[in-house]
Parts: structure tokens; C-alpha cells; sequence
């Protein structure tokens, strides 16, 4: 869910093509999300092959990936680790959302309803074990460095662009803003129209720098984090009561501190202020190796073909396209 802020901040329109050779740290966890929740039929059912398992994460990252490397840039998925303690209970409580969803979508598709089957099938979406190893199974074949961070794989991606080993977050959350990333792309590798009600809109990647932010806010870092956990996090979903954004941007540039801003509001969550702001103030950091090698045609070809019945001719094709735009194999080293 992540942070709400889409009503304060604002960032510019980008190409890929300007981010040729930058290295990207991506939130993993929200992207697969993306894909197990899109990437489904007219009734709602994901991608499956011969043996009933899911395949839309292979299909999302797969291409999406593959777009980004034609491009030049240098993707680094960062995936989520062990949760804080703090947020437990919030998971328990989206993992009964997701079973309520499965319902539902079942109650339509026995009624043939298959539009709302399809609403209710995208918000059932899980990441299983099974799904975050076939993703670091694909990118290992792919030749795509990827991390597991200590906690959250959003506050690792942050401190990534913070010691200057990646240009930028990439995520469709605001949360690593709070982390300190000095920038986020968001709708990365996304281009074209999107529904958003009965409308579409043009969707385009977004470049938000984070000093600009505060400016146009008037914040400081911290006070940024005391915005964020006033509106909502994913530590005390949907904020204090009252303090949309805009409500809560008046009070923290009045009252300035977290101590004087608590004497204003009613805190009801389980877990303190305190704690959320510091776990956002210093996020954990963690060991870890980037290494950019040689994507392996055939075992790409094996893990999507072989294994999992993607077609064959469809999977060598993306494989051409990339080969000849690269001017055939070469390591990603070497490209970069």
C-alpha cells in the first residue's frame, strides 16, 4: 500500500533512454505484486502451465526485464527480507483480506460475472516461496543481480541510491522517499494508457527528486516522516483519524517536531510513533554483492519453455530482439 503522498508530491515525466547505463534498485516485492495481480485472464485466473502453477510473474518479469536491459539501464531487484515485528499484525490482516477475496471471487464466477470475478481475483494476489525463488531463478538465467534485504526490500533499495550504488528506487510507493532515496521512479518501464475509473490516462516513468520535494513542502526529512505516518504507512494503515495529506502538511509545518505534533492528535495504533520514525529515519543496512553478468539464452529458455510450456517461439523472439539490439551476446559488464 505504502505511504500516501500522491497529492503532494510531484515529479517529471522521464524516458528510458534517460536512464542509460544507471542501475536501478527495485522494489521486487511490489513489482511481482504488480504482475500476480494484472496478469490474469478475462475471469480472473493467472497464467498457469501443464501442471497448474502459476507462470505471471515469469511473464511479467520476464518482459519487463528484457525491456529494460534493451534499454541500457541495469536493474537491481531487491527483495524483501523478514518483516519488522510492528508490522505482523498488519500483514495477518491483509493475508485475511486476500482470503475474503478469494471468496468473492468465486461467488462472481459462479454467478458468471466474470467482470467482477476479474476485480476480486486481482486483490487474492500472494506471493508464495514457490513464486520468490522462480523470480530469482529467472533472473539468475537472465544474468540480473538481485539482493534480499535485512527487512523491508524498499528501505535496502533506499540506502542503495543513498551510498550512491544505484541512481534511483524504483517502486510505485512513496515509502522510500521516507527512507531517504535522493530519488524514486515510479511507473518504471510502464508507458501508454491506463484505466483509472471510467477514464484512461497517459502513464508515463515518473522522476521524483527528494530535495525538490521537501522544498515545495517546505519539510525537512524527518518532518516528511512525520507527514507520512500522520496520512498512513504500512505500519498504521489509513493514518490518524482526521489528517488526509493536505490536513496533516498544515499541522506538521505548524507544530514541526513529532513530540509537539503527538500533543495534537489522538494516537490509536499499536504500535508507537516513535518506533515507525525511527524505523524510517535509520533503515537497516546490509551486505551485499551487485554483479551484472551474461543473460544465458538457454537457460532462460529452460526455466519459461522447458519447465513452465511458454511458448517457444515467442521466448526466442524476445530473445532476437534483445541479441540484435545488443549486437549479439555480450556481458552486461562489458555493455555498461
Amino acid at each position: 500500500m505504502g505511504v500516501k503522498l500522491t497529492e503532494l508530491v510531484e515529479g517529471r515525466a522521464i524516458t528510458l533512454e534517460e536512464l542509460f547505463e544507471k542501475r536501478i534498485s527495485i522494489d521486487a516485492f511490489n513489482w511481482i505484486y504488480q504482475f500476480l495481480s494484472i496478469i490474469r485472464q478475462k475471469d480472473g485466473q493467472p497464467l498457469l502451465d501443464s501442471q497448474n502453477r502459476v507462470t505471471s510473474h515469469f511473464a511479467g518479469l520476464f518482459y519487463r526485464t528484457l525491456k529494460l536491459l534493451e534499454a541500457g539501464v541495469k536493474p537491481i531487484y531487491v527483495f524483501d527480507g523478514e518483516p519488522p515485528e510492528f508490522k505482523k499484525a498488519v500483514a495477518a490482516k491483509r493475508r485475511d483480506i486476500r482470503a475474503e477475496a478469494v471468496k468473492e471471487w468465486k461467488a462472481a464466477l459462479a454467478k458468471g460475472e466474470y467482470a467482477e470475478a476479474r476485480k476480486y481475483a486481482m486483490r487474492s494476489s500472494t506471493i508464495t516461496d514457490e513464486i520468490i525463488q522462480d523470480c530469482k531463478k529467472l533472473l539468475h538465467a537472465m544474468g540480473v543481480p538481485y539482493v534480499e534485504a535485512p527487512n523491508e526490500g524498499e528501505a535496502l533499495c533506499s540506502v542503495m541510491v543513498r551510498k550512491n550504488d544505484a541512481y534511483a528506487v524504483a517502486t510505485q510507493d512513496y515509502d522510500s522517499l521516507l527512507f531517504g532515496a535522493p530519488r524514486l521512479i515510479r511507473n518504471l518501464s510502464i508507458t501508454g494508457k491506463r484505466k483509472r475509473g471510467k477514464d484512461y490516462i497517459d502513464v508515463h516513468p515518473e522522476l521524483i527528486i527528494l530535495d525538490e520535494a521537501l522544498e515545495k513542502l517546505g519539510l525537512n526529512q524527518s518532518q516528511l516522516i512525520i507527514l507520512g505516518i500522520l496520512s498512513g504507512t504500512d505500519y498504521n494503515p489509513d493514518g490518524v483519524a482526521g489528517y488526509g495529506p493536505k490536513r496533516a502538511l498544515q499541522l506538521v509545518r505548524e507544530k514541526k517536531t513529532l513530540s509537539s505534533v503527538l500533543k495534537e492528535i489522538v494516537w490509536d495504533f499499536s504500535v508507537s510513533a516513535e518506533e515507525i520514525f525511527e524505523f524510517f529515519k535509520n533503515p537497516t543496512e546490509s551486505r551485499y554483492t551487485i554483479e551484472f553478468r551474461e543473460l544465458d539464452p538457454e537457460a532462460v529458455k529452460k526455466i519459461l519453455c522447458d519447465e513452465h510450456d511458454f511458448s517457444i517461439d515467442r521466448i526466442e523472439s524476445a530473445l532476437e530482439k534483445f541479441s540484435q539490439k545488443k549486437g549479439g551476446q555480450k556481458s552486461l559488464q562489458k555493455w555498461f
